[in-house]
């Protein structure tokens, strides 16, 4: 079995008010007065799981997660029709992890992201160095173009059948001509015809855009041994909404990224200690991805897990695990 702590609950929570309407779900759990690490949730729009908090020594860390913009418990939700997603971009998560941490009156912090949250620690970390004492990632992505590109066209050479069942979904009668978009670009076609279909005022198409996009999900994941069946087409219809509509939302634009930026910048993270922990049967993000990072990044470690994907294995989580006990701090005796 995967050697989690025990299940614990937060001795606190709240939504913080980070502006243009938003209001963000955050909670702390473990020691108040131990060693601050922040869980960067993936998707983007899967919100935080109570599972993430079990990683963590609690005796060892203060444990903080939130739920991003528009997903979890978060408000506005994107699973709502009337939502607007305009103030929703990665440099506005940033802005409000940063928000975060003065708000809990944390001087630095532990990142730990896993899948679209390795994305986002990254660009918090450069950004911010200052305010990063560590940074353990799983499932290393960089969300750059080619990488979206490989996630909704490439890795279709190992489903042939499930893409084809995703492209039509959008296309209609048109039978893949093209006529709705889809062309060999990644925002301007599969994943632009999902945002408009999500987008639409008839409810029952915007479900069905939702049940397609994570019905794709879910195969990707699907030959991994931890791949359950229905990982995400098995979530409440808000929550697979919402989803559906940030991917499609981040993905559409590159994540506002400037293309390989992550990699290029990777030297600002010198002096900030690394680990990178991706599974070599990852088809949704090649490990390819996590050794570009570590050749970039001065001083990271990379682990490459062998009998995993993206969804982990107990291998991974005993590697995650020591990853996060190397870091934590013993608090002092009264503190």
């Amino acid at each position: 079995m995967t050697p989690q702590y025990p299940p614990i609950e937060p001795y606190d929570s709240g939504l913080l008010d980070v502006g243009d309407g938003q209001h963000l779900y955050w909670e702390t759990c473990g020691n108040p007065a131990g060693q601050p690490a922040l869980v960067v949730h993936g998707g983007p729009g899967s919100g935080c799981s109570p599972g993430a908090r079990r990683w963590f020594d609690p005796d060892r860390y203060r444990i903080v997660l939130f739920d991003q913009r528009g997903c979890g418990r978060s408000i506005p939700h994107a699973g709502d029709h009337d939502t607007e997603l305009t103030h929703n971009t990665t440099h506005h998560l940033v802005e409000d992890m940063e928000r975060l941490r003065r708000q809990l009156g944390i001087e630095s912090w532990l990142l730990y992201g896993s899948s679209w949250g390795s994305t986002l620690a990254l660009a918090y970390a450069q950004r911010h160095p200052t305010r990063v004492t560590g940074i353990v990632l799983v499932g290393v992505t960089l969300t750059r173009r080619a990488d979206i590109h490989w996630l909704y066209r490439g890795v279709a050479r190992f489903f042939p059948a499930e893409w084809e069942q995703f492209r039509l979904a959008i296309s209609g009668s048109n039978g893949g001509s093209g006529t709705d978009g889809l062309d060999e670009s990644p925002a301007g076609g599969l994943v632009a015809g999902y945002a408009r279909r999500l987008g639409d005022p008839d409810p029952a198409v915007r479900a069905a855009a939702a049940d397609a996009w994570c019905t794709w999900e879910d195969a990707v994941i699907s030959l991994e041994s931890n791949g359950r069946p229905g990982a995400y087409s098995s979530r409440p219809p808000r929550a697979r909404l919402a989803l559906a509509r940030i991917c499609t939302h981040y993905f559409g634009h590159g994540a506002w990224l400037e293309e390989g930026i992550l990699l290029r910048n990777a030297g600002r993270l010198a002096g900030i200690p690394g680990v990178l922990i991706h599974g070599r049967h990852d088809l949704g993000s090649p490990y390819r991805i996590a050794w570009e990072l570590a050749r970039a990044w001065p001083g990271a470690e990379l682990i490459g897990v062998t009998d995993s994907g993206h969804t982990g294995s107990a291998t991974l989580g005993n590697h995650l695990r020591s990853a996060l006990d190397r870091f934590a701090v013993s608090p002092s005796p009264g503190g």
